[in-house]
């Protein structure tokens, strides 16, 4: 198995997930403070206008998948990419200067967008990078979404604890973005190895390559499986430190302690894959991680005590992990005849109305029910999430297909 090798680009994507990472989290870490300081009362039946932050989120993550197929045909994967992170830098600065809850909704409305062209054409962009074995560069390049999120969890928690504002908190995520927007935009000097020089495309071309792989029935199998990974892993990311604030009264540090488990068991589960996994053993990886997360997410509720829940955490997140990155590799191996860039996007556009649906459910239901209860929305996510692999496995050994 060859080493993996890195490059410029490579480290603009690299900080580009963290950022998206950062600004995706830094609403729920500090959404207890957000709650308070804006007036919608988690305690009060305001857990659906939490999730409700994130569902308008993905609204605009989901407008702007749908059209960054011809931003990558106008512009190419990689300054697509950077135009996308200003946009991500005006909605945490708009945030940061929110009076009121519905001027914050527009603010990561405006964030949003920039984390959907993040979304659609990261993932092309490091398979565009790396032709041969791109599913451990995917993965890897992935991992630093989930540090990302520790980072982002462990800072925050530890500033709202010593009673730093949650708005500085969206001032720093907006500077820091500055760095991967400078890398990706700045002219190369390599002009030869920069990942747009061959990925040019009319929208004629875009519409056709769209078209071509929304007829495949065979396509929508994947469609499902992103949605239901997207769910399962975004609403345990959202909804943990509050979880842990509202369930087991803790403070944010702990909750964002909580959250950094569960993200410190994706980044093992990400770049431990990337570096050990073969491409041709995706699907198996995904079936047994499925199945793992759901036992394990589905005690969540049958414990009391924090570092239990801690070690369930971390074992949850390094079977989590694989998740997006694999289906949407496991996925162009499935269909090789599809237009690489344009798959990615199509799965990206389950995925992340994944993460907005199940977030949203599970504050609604936590407002009937408890957090507790509608905690058990994330291992029905993963249980589907495995049954469908498993069934396209059985398909394949059934036609004597490679899996």
């Amino acid at each position: 198995m060859s080493k993996l090798r890195f490059g410029r680009y490579d480290y603009g994507a690299f900080l580009t997930f963290f950022c998206y990472a950062a600004c995706s989290l830094v609403v729920p870490i500090a959404l207890v403070q957000v709650a308070s300081d804006l007036h919608f009362t988690l305690g009060e039946g305001g857990m659906g206008a939490g999730g409700a932050l994130h569902m308008g989120r993905s609204i605009a993550l989901v407008a702007a998948i749908v059209i960054c197929g011809f931003a990558s045909g106008r512009w190419g994967n990689c300054k697509s990419i950077g135009y996308s992170l200003v946009f991500m830098i005006a909605g945490m600065l708009l945030s940061a200067f929110s009076p009121t809850y519905a001027v914050l909704f527009l603010a990561l409305l405006v964030a949003g967008f920039g984390e959907g062209i993040v979304e659609g054409l990261a993932t092309p962009l490091v398979q565009d990078l790396h032709q041969e074995e791109p599913g451990r560069y995917i993965n890897f390049s992935h991992g630093f979404w989930s540090v990302g999120v520790v980072v982002t969890v462990l800072a925050a928690g530890y500033l709202l604890l010593h009673g730093v504002s949650w708005r500085w908190l969206m001032v720093g995520i907006a500077v820091l973005t500055m760095v991967p927007m400078l890398i990706l935009l700045l002219p190369s000097r390599k002009y030869e190895l920069h990942p747009d020089r061959n990925n040019r495309q009319s929208w004629g071309e875009v519409c056709r390559n769209a078209g071509t792989i929304l007829k495949m029935p065979y396509f929508w199998l994947f469609f499902a499986a992103m949605f239901l990974a997207g769910g399962g892993e975004f609403c345990l990311t959202f909804w943990l430190a509050a979880y842990v604030q509202e369930v087991y009264g803790q403070t944010p540090m702990t909750g964002g302690i909580a959250t950094a488990c569960f993200a410190g068991g994706m980044i093992f589960g990400r770049t431990g894959w990337g570096v050990l996994i073969r491409q041709q053993h995706l699907g198996m990886l995904i079936i047994v991680s499925a199945f793992v997360g759901t036992v394990v997410t589905a005690v969540f509720p049958l414990f009391d005590t924090m570092w239990i829940l801690y070690i369930l955490l971390v074992v949850a997140g390094v079977a989590a992990g694989p998740f997006w990155p694999s289906v949407q590799s496991y996925c162009v191996e499935r269909i090789p005849q599809a237009d690489t860039t344009m798959l990615f996007i199509l799965l990206s556009c389950a995925g992340v109305p994944g993460c907005g649906v199940f977030t949203w459910l599970m504050g609604i239901f936590g407002d009937r029910f408890g957090l507790q209860v509608s905690i058990y929305l994330i291992p029905a996510c993963f249980l589907g999430l495995g049954f469908l692999i498993l069934g396209d496995y059985f398909y394949c050994r059934r036609r004597k297909i490679s899996a």
